[in-house]
């Protein structure tokens, strides 16, 4: 097994993996991170976004040894507290039903929101394009990112 030094939420950890692991196993199974879902495996449904220097990414398609020398930041990183904007609004609008795809959802509004502070629909819609919600709450997923763009303001 290789040795690898993973930044994760803010500490420096290590996972003895062959290289070409898929970053989502090394979050859940070697450092006991379950925020990021597995979902398909190949990068399409967005259960697993997590931020990779700042970005959504999807960790199930990135390998070990291409996220070592990056920042990672899953939902468990996000706030110790719940308190991050999103995730207030998160909870304000009661968007989870399921809850399965949520931390993906958050992960990916949290790296819009960095980006756009303002986001309209459209804006919103096309960040979370590849986010599947099977329950369909697109339409409170939708309102929270624009509550969260709120709070992050300060609006009440």
């Amino acid at each position: 097994m290789d040795r690898y030094r993973l930044h994760v939420n803010g500490r420096q950890r290590e996972v003895r993996v062959p290289g070409d692991t898929p970053l989502l196993w090394a979050l859940r199974e070697e450092l006991g991170l379950t925020g990021p879902k597995y979902g398909c495996g190949v990068g399409a449904c967005g259960a697993c976004v997590s931020l990779v220097d700042g970005q959504a990414a999807r960790p199930c398609v990135r390998t070990v040894e291409e996220s070592e020398h990056t920042r990672i930041t899953t939902i468990e990183g996000l706030s110790a507290r719940g308190d991050h904007a999103v995730q207030r609004a998160w909870l304000e609008l009661d968007v989870a039903q399921c809850g399965y795809c949520q931390p993906g959802q958050i992960m990916a509004a949290v790296a819009l929101l960095a980006r756009t502070p303002d986001p309209d629909d459209e804006q919103i819609a096309e960040a979370l394009r590849d986010n599947v919600c099977r329950c369909g709450t697109y339409p409170r997923i939708r309102a929270a990112v624009r509550r969260a763009a709120e709070l992050a303001r300060g609006d009440r």
